[in-house]
């Protein structure tokens, strides 16, 4: 059974969807950019099985609060109030696309609040050609303003967000989408890399790999939150 929820995290009032037994270990799920809470619903019943599951919606999408002041770094802080006023920590952390960036901002600057995170076909921090997005129409289940201030960050990151990449002690599954992506591949596969316990699976899909696998995402997923994972040994040459 999913409840609808929402609680106040400072200046905004953040809805969730939270489904599972009661006392399982907490896993956090971040959507993408436009996307909602519903937007895992395909992957949240087996996720469920053994988890206690929040979906949210952050700021600016879906039933959450739409303030008109959006940064991905006040996204950040939000899931960290969030878990704050649940109590939770420290958490299972997956975050798709606009969400994996969220995610790992978050498990760069509190990484004792992270146990394991999973980022879908995110790439690594860096600038790239700016394109002006052309607005839906009709009516939005997102604030179009959000949109815009998002999308200039993500054409133009932070530095910091990638030199505090080794910042992060997460155990880390980087799930990549394939030549299908629009995200560059390489870029994905340099986030597993720069991430000292990552590491890189590909479900060649596409960007939505939750929505086009779901069957082949949970099972990459739930195989590796189940697991006693250790760190690769480095390689050695003769």
């Amino acid at each position: 059974m999913v409840d609808q929820r929402a609680v106040d995290v400072g200046e905004v009032r953040l809805a969730y969807r939270v489904s599972g037994p009661p006392d399982a270990p907490p896993l956090v799920l971040l959507h993408a950019l436009g996307e909602g809470a519903a937007d895992w619903e395909a992957v949240v019943p087996v996720l469920a099985r053994n988890r206690r599951v929040y979906a949210l919606d952050l700021r600016g999408h879906g039933r959450s609060d739409w303030p008109g002041d959006y940064s991905l770094e006040l996204m950040q802080a939000d899931v960290l109030r969030f878990l704050d006023a649940l109590g939770l920590g420290p958490v299972e952390l997956i975050g798709h696309s606009m969400g994996g960036i969220v995610a790992y901002l978050l498990a760069e600057d509190q990484p004792r609040r992270v146990s394991r995170l999973v980022l879908e076909d995110v790439s690594t921090p860096r600038p790239r050609e700016p394109s002006t997005p052309v607005r839906p129409d009709g009516t939005l289940t997102f604030d179009w303003e959000m949109v815009l201030a998002v999308r200039r960050q993500i054409d133009r990151p932070g530095p910091r967000w990638l030199e505090r990449l080794d910042l992060i002690t997460a155990e880390t599954l980087v799930l990549a989408g394939g030549p299908r992506s629009h995200v560059p591949q390489d870029g994905v596969a340099e986030l597993a890399r720069r991430i000292p316990c990552g590491r890189l699976v590909t479900i060649p899909v596409g960007h939505l790999i939750h929505h086009a696998a779901p069957e082949a995402f949970t099972e990459a997923v739930s195989a590796f939150l189940e697991e006693d994972f250790r760190p690769a040994p480095p390689s050695t040459s003769a």
